[in-house]
């Protein structure tokens, strides 16, 4: 790819290959690892979207003819315009009432979206990426879900190789130290079909006998009425909060299984609206993580989408 400042004169002239039509079937061929890298950046299909534009735009305006490699332009251009909004996002997040939870996204049609391997499309994993700085979470992304070299994560972080091998490192030792293997996809499902008949009833030597002893509860409901501002940690305050609530939460509810981000995730439905999407992060002791996304700007986009 050659480098280029996004700063140059545009220059819409050449031959075909730098024609609109060929530039779009170039965008389009890249789209789905586009977004994946933007969506795992930022945790936010809308927010996603946006930098997909950007970054059309940008292409739409550069001098193509000198560009042997599109995909690698672009990816490049969307990293970069990923990181940037990082820094905005964060500073959003900042004022946001109640916990927040990445947007979830249905993963039926893209298992990996967009990626070579699933890495970091998980909830939970997302979650988690939050505390990285951007640099690190642009390298971690780029390795472990697409497989990039690093000398070539190099060149789109603009620093040294040994400097990208760091991030990667520094990055995998933070998940690792905060996230324990997961369960299978049957497994993950077995217990949550479990934790739900428990949920429902709110039993609570049931509920206690599911969730690890470090359990954390998150309901991201964006300041709505009913959702919990602050997270729930503890097994034991996580069942009695459970319990405390199943009276209120349970009754004429409905449930449909969907999948989430790769995982077995719980669709709630009251009177009409979807209400909630449950989803948990599962290791062989118990539940670690439940991720209530209540917030109605995230959940209508989900619900179109398995809509379909």
């Amino acid at each position: 790819m050659r480098d280029r400042d996004d700063s140059e004169p545009l220059d819409r002239t050449g031959d075909d290959r730098d024609s609109l039509e060929r530039a779009m079937k170039d965008f389009v061929a890249a789209r789905p690892q586009l977004f994946g890298i933007a969506y795992r950046m930022l945790g936010s299909a809308a927010d996603a979207e946006d930098i997909l534009q950007e970054t059309w735009l940008r292409w739409q305006r550069a001098d193509r003819s000198g560009i042997r490699e599109p995909a690698a332009f672009l990816t490049t251009v969307t990293t970069r315009l990923a990181i940037n909004s990082t820094q905005s996002a964060r500073k959003r997040r900042e004022t946001y009432v109640g916990p927040w939870l990445p947007e979830p996204v249905d993963t039926r049609a893209d298992p990996q979206l967009g990626a070579e391997r699933a890495e970091a499309v998980d909830l939970a994993v997302l979650l988690l990426l939050e505390k990285l700085n951007p640099r690190e979470r642009a390298a971690y992304v780029l390795r472990e879900a697409f497989d990039y070299p690093y000398e070539r994560i190099a060149e789109i972080l603009e620093t040294g190789e040994p400097h990208t091998r760091q991030l990667v490192s520094r990055a995998r030792k933070h998940l690792k130290a905060a996230r324990r293997e997961p369960v299978s996809d049957s497994a993950h499902r077995r217990l949550l079909e479990t934790f739900l008949e428990a949920a429902r009833t709110g039993t609570l030597t049931a509920l206690e006998e599911l969730l690890a002893e470090d359990v954390v509860s998150y309901a991201d409901g964006g300041g709505m009425r009913g959702a919990s501002r602050v997270p729930v940690a503890g097994r034991e305050r996580v069942a009695r909060y459970l319990a405390a609530f199943a009276p209120r939460f349970w009754p004429h509810s409905r449930v449909r299984w969907v999948e989430a981000n790769g995982r077995p995730a719980v669709l709630v439905w009251r009177g009409g609206h979807p209400v909630a999407l449950l989803c948990a992060d599962v290791s062989d002791r118990g539940i670690e993580r439940l991720m209530w996304v209540m917030n109605p700007a995230k959940l209508a986009p989900y619900v179109a989408a398995v809509a379909d």
